[in-house]
């Protein structure tokens, strides 16, 4: 037996401070891992305490030195080797008692005992010390030396007491304790735990997640773990179920820990469980008194998020199914579905009105069975009306009628709550039937029923349901009013538009308008297509800033004036300019009351004069020579589609929007190729709440790029592919592909300023029109060509150009340098002149003049 003692004269090991009695028991070991050659896996024990080993020569002096010796007494092996160890090592009040511990040691005596020792920060520390003798070789005579083992003592006693408070705790604590290993394995339970799950700890060592919970709640657990160990984050209050050892289900909150030791190195995840069986009990009866009020909040906050009476309808069933009840229904009357108050429409108690009306099923919801056997009643005892036949027909979309003597029926008819029999249904347990009344109206019923297994509607329950149909019908009457406005106002733009796809020389057109999908209020979106002389075509397309039925108005008023400018035969930018100066005329709330009329002044409507804010594409397009001039008015760009190349933007100046004033507009002109499609639209197609205008740009442009030939259908696609991700304003998408004129359709000459360029415009044009097989137009033709080459020689200077068109029609145009414009006026009897112009407006289909930047045309058309 080794001789025990301390250096310092305590003798053995010193006891743990403010410990008595016997210590406490270490926790049992878990399982062993299998015995096997090869490095440690990490969590050795020199990780938690410090240990240094060193040699001590036959004549005293240290003969090795470890790496380990040097961290622990800070001191490199250059200056130990070969050093006095005591008076190197210990303190030189213990000089003497060391030399002699050595010497005895040296001598063949093993020491176990307490040393101080001088640590790496230059303090004093106590160490325990094992000093065996180290045995020679058998020849070799005297003494061979000494191992020594210093472990740092300060540190062993903190993990001692640690253990033992840890023991204390994980023992006695109420609450239960486990410990899984990295592997996710139970390492060890406390009895609390072991108690709750019916096991002994023993038995529950080595078992994982899903050999302590069912399955779906197994998956929880072994989630829950594997996220902790992982990440290293506490998982607090996660709600699980279990069986109790005696029967009977718990709920049980799990909290996770991980465990690390040294190195932050995950060890394990560590779990707190408590039984909330009893809190969760009281806390389900709480939630049962505040429900209520709870319910009735939510419908004020849920219900008429929308104008429309469908969604209004669904939004009153996603608030009480299934937090009230288990299936609902809402039926309005027919005529509330066209805005219209015809007599379907009762006031409360009114008149012989028996409540027999038609009525629509617009919503239905249900979490159990068949959601039509919501009707309820028992339907035999109405078989004489006709009732069972129509509960087969009560669908979501379905009409319906109630018999007189239905409780459905008096509902609509007195206005109150009622509580039908279920009937044989096997699912209904009890039904509630609740008019809906908005100002004095009613306007349909909502029915709710709770299935077999739920409480009976109560008198509590009555007056919950009839004030959340009561708050809800305000927000379906609402609906109604809107839609009624919105159609009336969606009739009126619609009424504006072009009707139908209209034509255009050298262009393919496609047009498409649709409105909102919120069916509230329409926009003052409009496109238009204006043929124009000679061939070109005017594409225009806007958006009146604004919504409702003043922005319908607002919209007509400014197709009026486009169409009116155009006539005029105006530059885009020009068009624009000026129909910038009519929008912020329309908008102007105008001077005071007129004398004589009242001296009270009229209010300025700020609405009115915003609502005439409008951005506007005006381009126009030459069917002969394929350029088209385009000025924008703070419009989106138009996007172009070339053959062979990726759809783009073009690069129009935006401008300011129209009825802001105070800028000119830019023109931009392109020749577009052959084939080229041209898209105009508004920004309802590429832009809303929840997509970007780039995203929606690039979608657009890539639904182009992908589209099929077929202009119809390219137009249809692009609707579909972009419109269902959008919809929240409305969309006008005017599509033109080029067509490339005929160049057999153009004729073009150019004369001189001379008397013979008449006979000479007259034969020309003749023969154009016989190699054509135009005959029947020869003799009206030259007449007129004849009187137009006269007037430009007589009226107008410079060289002349006759160019002869033919498309739908055949077109005549004479150019020449003046800028004085012919104008057509009553010869008097005596005049010499001046019936030109009236055989030509007698002889054309029509005619007319217009300005170029180097005179003027005058043209006239001929039907073919």
């Amino acid at each position: 037996m080794p001789a025990r003692e301390a250096l310092t004269g305590s003798g053995g090991h010193a006891a743990v401070p403010g410990q008595s009695g016997a210590p406490v028991s270490p926790p049992a070991p878990g399982p062993l891992p299998q015995a096997r050659w090869g490095e440690l896996d990490p969590g050795s024990i020199y990780e938690y305490i410090r240990v240094a080993t060193f040699a001590i020569g036959a004549d005293g002096r240290i003969g090795q030195w470890s790496d380990r010796a040097a961290d622990f007494f800070a001191l490199p092996a250059a200056e130990v080797v070969g050093a006095d160890p005591v008076t190197t090592l210990v303190p030189r009040e213990y000089w003497r008692r060391g030399r002699e511990r050595l010497e005895r040691t040296l001598a063949g005596e093993e020491w176990i005992g307490t040393a101080p020792y001088r640590d790496r920060d230059g303090g004093e520390s106590l160490a325990e010390i094992y000093l065996m003798p180290a045995a020679g070789s058998e020849r070799a005579a005297g003494p061979a030396g000494a191992l020594c083992l210093a472990v740092d003592l300060g540190k062993l006693r903190r993990i001692e007491t640690d253990l033992a408070a840890s023991a204390a705790v994980f023992g006695q604590t109420p609450s239960g304790f486990f410990l899984f290993d990295p592997q996710l394995r139970l390492q060890r339970v406390n009895p609390a735990f072991a108690e709750a799950v019916g096991r002994s700890a023993e038995l529950l060592a080595g078992r994982t997640a899903h050999e302590l919970f069912a399955p779906g709640e197994a998956d929880r657990m072994q989630a829950a773990l594997r996220k902790v160990l992982e990440t290293g984050e506490p998982m607090v209050d996660l709600r699980f179920s279990g069986v109790l050892p005696h029967g009977g289900e718990c709920r049980w909150a799990i909290s996770l820990y991980r465990l690390t030791g040294p190195g932050d190195r995950p060890i394990g995840v560590a779990g707190q469980v408590n039984d909330v069986t009893s809190r969760m009990v009281a806390e389900r009866e709480a939630a049962g008194v505040r429900r209520n009020l709870a319910l009735v909040n939510e419908a004020s906050a849920h219900i008429g998020s929308t104008l429309d009476l469908e969604t209004t309808a669904k939004e009153l069933l996603d608030v009480v199914v299934p937090q009230f009840c288990d299936m609902a229904t809402v039926d309005l009357y027919s005529a509330l579905l066209s805005g219209e108050s015809g007599p379907a429409l009762a006031r409360g108690g009114g008149g012989a009105y028996d409540g027999s009306g038609e009525l629509r099923r617009v919503a239905v919801s249900s979490v159990v069975g068949d959601p039509t056997a919501v009707l309820g009643g028992d339907p035999t005892a109405y078989d004489d009306l006709g009732f069972s036949s129509q509960l087969a027909a009560a669908e979501a979309g379905g009409t319906l009628c109630y018999p007189p003597r239905s409780p459905h029926a008096r509902a609509l008819r007195t206005g109150r709550s009622a509580i039908p029999d279920p009937g044989p249904n096997p699912l209904l347990r009890s039904t509630l039937v609740v008019p809906l009344v908005a100002r004095n109206v009613v306007l349909g019923l909502v029915q709710l029923s709770r299935a077999i297994g739920s409480e009976p509607f109560d008198a509590r329950d009555v007056a919950i349901a009839e004030e959340i149909a009561a708050r809800a019908a305000v927000c379906v009457d609402n609906a109604r009013l809107y839609r009624r406005e919105h159609e009336r106002a969606l009739i009126l733009q619609r009424s504006l538009l072009p009707p139908g796809n209209p034509e255009a020389s050298g262009l393919e057109i496609a047009c498409r308008y649709r409105p909102s999908s919120n069916n509230t209020e329409v926009g003052g979106d409009w496109f238009d297509v204006i043929p124009l002389p000679g061939n070109r075509t005017a594409l225009v397309i806007g958006d009146v800033m604004g919504r409702g039925l003043r922005a319908a108005v607002a919209m007509g008023q400014l197709r009026t004036a486009v169409r009116t400018l155009a006539m005029l035969d105006l530059e885009p930018a020009e068009v624009l300019g000026a129909l910038d100066d009519i929008a912020r005329g329309l908008g102007d709330p105008g001077p005071g009351p007129l004398p004589g009329y009242g001296a009270t002044a009229r209010p300025v409507d700020e609405e009115a004069a915003e609502v005439y804010l409008a951005t506007c594409v005006y381009a126009v397009y030459d069917a002969v020579t394929r350029r088209c001039t385009f000025a924008n008015a703070g419009h989106l760009p138009p996007v172009l589609l070339s053959p062979g190349e990726p759809a783009r933007m073009l690069d129009v100046p935006p401008g300011l929007p129209l009825g802001v004033g105070g800028e000119p507009f830019e023109e931009v002109t392109l020749v577009l190729p052959d084939g080229a499609l041209l898209g105009l639209y508004t920004d309802g197609l590429v832009e809303s709440r929840k997509h970007q205008l780039d995203e929606g740009l690039l979608a657009f442009r890539t639904a182009l790029q992908n589209g099929g030939p077929v202009l119809e259908t390219l137009c249809d696609q692009v609707l579909n592919e972009l419109d269902p991700h959008h919809g929240e304003d409305d969309i006008a998408l005017l599509m033109a592909r080029v067509r490339a004129f005929d160049e057999e359709a153009v004729g073009d000459w150019r004369l001189p300023p001379e008397p013979t360029s008449v006979a000479k415009a007259r034969e020309l044009a003749c023969g154009w029109l016989r190699v054509r097989g135009l005959d029947e137009l020869v003799d009206t033709t030259e007449l007129l060509v004849s009187e137009l080459v006269t007037n430009a020689l007589r009226h107008g200077r410079g060289e002349i150009r006759l160019r002869l068109l033919k498309d739908t029609a055949v077109v005549c145009e004479v150019w020449d340098d003046g800028y004085a414009q012919p104008r057509q006026r009553r010869a008097q009897e005596t005049d010499e002149g001046g019936r030109g112009l009236q055989l030509v407006s007698l002889l054309a289909e029509r005619w007319g003049s217009r300005r170029t930047p180097h005179g003027k045309i005058v043209w006239f058309e001929l039907s073919l």
